[in-house]
């Protein structure tokens, strides 16, 4: 069987976290192999000075957890993290906006994110939050995100009451394109889990879990 190493984002973004849990996380990384690490924004010039010499990518978290956040606000952390370092940016969408019929807000929220993200060669993941969402939301969320040209969509934060569903999953990957691609996050933690969110479709797992 394929090493699951390729798709995994190691994970750490529980509140209080620590600088030295930070380093184990990375060093972990670095020795299995993995994808990339998540970390906390305030974490991440630790975690570009820790894996510099290492294939192991940087992510973190914008508008984190809830994505209420003002589309000002979530550009400037944006920014922020991808002059630390980080090469990949998993982005909170802005539920608030979107259950209050402002389909304008988010999609011009997504192109604004998306085009600052790609002039930096870096990429953007799209968190939705499933579990509050009905499939038809979700659909609808992931054409808008389809069509302003992100790069993933993802299903959870791991701070919702359910994480990652393999048929939820397997919905997201029949209604994007092919190259927008499916993170599975939120509840993942054992190595049969996680096969079974790629085999349903998904091209990277999130988790806090060393798999």
């Amino acid at each position: 069987m394929a090493s699951l190493a390729k798709y995994i984002d190691y994970t750490l973004l529980r509140p209080g976290c620590s600088q030295e849990e930070i380093q184990s996380l990375c060093a972990t990384a670095a020795e299995r192999g993995y994808y990339a690490v998540c970390v906390p924004p305030y974490f991440v010039g630790d975690a570009q000075s820790l894996l510099q010499d290492k294939p192991v990518r940087i992510a973190t978290v914008i508008g984190f957890p809830h994505g209420m956040h003002l589309t000002e606000v979530k550009k400037a952390e944006a920014l922020l993290a991808l002059q630390m370092g980080a090469h990949e940016l998993d982005m909170v969408i802005n539920l608030a906006a979107f259950f209050s019929g402002d389909e304008r807000y988010v999609r011009a929220e997504l192109a604004e994110l998306t085009k600052i993200t790609h002039q930096r060669q870096a990429i953007l993941k799209v968190i939705l939050e499933t579990a509050i969402l009905s499939s038809e939301q979700i659909e609808i969320l992931c054409r808008w995100c389809a069509e302003e040209g992100v790069d993933f969509v993802k299903t959870s934060t791991g701070f919702a009451a359910k994480g990652a569903e393999v048929e939820i999953v397997r919905l997201m990957r029949a209604v994007l394109p092919p190259q927008v691609q499916v993170k599975a996050s939120g509840g993942i933690r054992t190595a049969e889990q996680a096969w079974a969110m790629i085999e349903a479709g998904a091209q990277r797992i999130g988790t806090s879990t060393a798999l």
